[in-house]
């Protein structure tokens, strides 16, 4: 019989952080996920009453990122049209190969997994297909070496994943609210664990490089309340992973956790249908009062040269390397 491999301090931590006895996971009331239902369809009645016939609400954790921080941004981007990167394809690529070397039979080899993932994607038909197509060899090869760290760091750091912990890499999770009028939409990096009846046993983690911030608790939140309304039972914990530094930052999961996670929503939303209509030329810019948030997100911002605030927040005139090749997603 195989014998359990020896787990180095980092993986053991995530043992250790992530587990839980019976008598450590909470068990939640049958009527917690509708009144939660009800709650943000009380709040968003009316957003929904002023949306045109044809202007149904899809709406992301990233979205509500956006809105939530600078709405020029947010207007920007919305207005802008979507280009494959480095920075943006190495998450994409990193996950696919991570999820393949989770079910791998025998200690996985994050290199070959990455050159085999980028073969398979560069043979499909979406927009990740063309830009691996016609990239260059720079580009590309820079894309490996960058994913290729990123799934050692991930097999470095985390224990091997045992069938039993259910894991489940990318778990997506749709909320409909009035008929699909209103759709919430979320896509965690990682779940372990899962409920048992109205007892909490999943664990759901996003992986990030670079340091905290508070977006990254409203993230998980975020998907905290959308797994209540998927199933019923809240997760048990939530927790954000750092990669470069081989810690997690988690949160409890509670009835309190869930209603901020509401509050912020609804928030949200009710922002992003007001956005919508400057979008759409039905409301003028100064009209619709939009608000400039400096941060360190400016430093990748498309409007950055054209932004004073950001300007200014940056300590720069806005050119030089371009913002986007900054931008650290997982």
């Amino acid at each position: 019989m195989p014998t359990e491999p020896e787990l180095n301090l980092a993986q053991q931590q995530v043992v250790d952080l992530l587990g839980a006895s019976g008598a450590d996971r909470p068990v939640f009331g049958p009527d917690l996920a509708p009144a939660l239902r009800r709650e943000l369809e009380r709040a968003l009645a009316p957003v929904v009453a002023a949306l045109a016939p044809d202007d149904d609400l899809f709406v992301s954790k990233h979205a509500l990122s956006q809105v939530h921080g600078c709405e020029a941004r947010y207007l920007a981007e919305l207005d802008g049209t979507f280009a494959w990167s480095v920075p943006l394809a190495r998450g994409t690529i990193a996950h696919r190969a991570i999820e393949v070397g989770v079910s791998w039979s025998g200690p996985p080899s994050p290199a070959d997994l990455v050159e085999e993932t980028l073969a398979r994607a560069s043979h499909g038909t979406d927009g990740l297909a063309d830009w691996l197509r016609t990239c260059g060899d720079f580009d590309r090869a820079d894309l490996q070496s960058q994913a290729t760290e990123r799934v050692s760091t991930f097999f470095e750091c985390f224990p091997p994943l045992k069938r039993r912990w259910r894991p489940t890499l990318e778990g997506r999770v749709r909320v409909e609210l009035f008929d699909g009028r209103i759709v919430l939409a979320g896509k965690y990096d990682l779940s372990l664990g899962t409920a048992t009846g109205p007892t909490a046993g999943k664990v759901i983690i996003d992986f990030k490089t670079g340091g905290f911030s508070p977006t990254h608790l409203d993230d998980l939140r975020y998907y905290a309340l959308l797994d209540t309304l998927k199933i019923g039972t809240p997760p048990r914990l939530v927790a954000s992973y750092y990669l470069d530094a081989g810690r997690a930052h988690p949160e409890s999961v509670n009835e309190a956790l869930l209603e901020t996670a509401v509050a912020r929503t609804t928030d949200g939303i009710a922002r992003i249908a007001e956005l919508h209509e400057v979008a759409h030329g039905r409301v003028e810019v100064v009209d619709a009062g939009v608000v400039k948030r400096p941060g360190p997100a400016c430093r990748w911002c498309p409007i950055l040269r054209d932004c004073d605030e950001g300007r200014a927040f940056v300590g720069g005139d806005g050119d030089g390397d371009d913002p986007v090749s900054d931008q650290d997603s997982w």
